[in-house]
């Protein structure tokens, strides 16, 4: 039996993946598939969640086991879990969060059920996928890139090391400069 997944995401209307995978691949497949089609490279912490049909977040599904602990709680991994350990109890919906940082997901959804077994396949693309990793760098944006003159705005060219009184620094032992 094989699960047709489509996959859509909200920063892109027009973005979407359906993928046929055999239920008794493993979330790791899924995930690996998935990166494929996005032409990701496989270097982010990645995970999936299963949600209920109001897409709440459930169980858990990381990509390496993240515990500090060995902890009673339930630990799944994707390459120790099946599809079919969670998809066959009904579950339709699933999360799979692509950047981690920014808590960026993709919506899964269970569209149906067919007969056959394979390899995991890309049966329909459409759209181009959002960049993995939104603002890579938290700084972008608040400096202008444009050449400007850092002087004008800091005084540097009237800084003259004369002019400096250190006679109100101390040292911590009472020593003055």
């Amino acid at each position: 039996m094989q699960y047709l997944i489509r996959m859509v995401c909200d920063e892109s209307t027009d973005f979407r993946r359906d993928i046929l995978i055999d239920e008794d691949a493993t979330f790791l497949e899924l995930s690996d598939t998935i990166l494929k089609s996005c032409a990701y490279p496989d270097n982010q912490m990645t995970s999936f969640y299963i949600c209920d049909e109001e897409w709440q977040r459930g169980e858990q599904i990381t990509r390496e086991d993240v515990r500090d602990s060995a902890a009673d709680e339930d630990l799944y991994t994707m390459a120790d879990t099946r599809l079919s350990e969670f998809l066959d109890g009904g579950v339709r919906h699933l999360e799979y969060v692509f950047d981690t940082f920014n808590d960026r997901v993709f919506s899964l959804c269970v569209r149906g059920e067919e007969p056959g077994d394979g390899a995991p396949e890309v049966v329909k693309s459409v759209g181009e996928a959002p960049l993995q990793i939104a603002d890579a760098d938290p700084m972008a944006g608040t400096f202008s890139t444009g050449g400007a003159d850092f002087t004008e705005d800091f005084g540097i060219e009237s800084y003259n090391a004369d002019e400096i009184d250190f006679d109100g620094f101390e040292i911590s032992d009472g020593t003055s400069f």
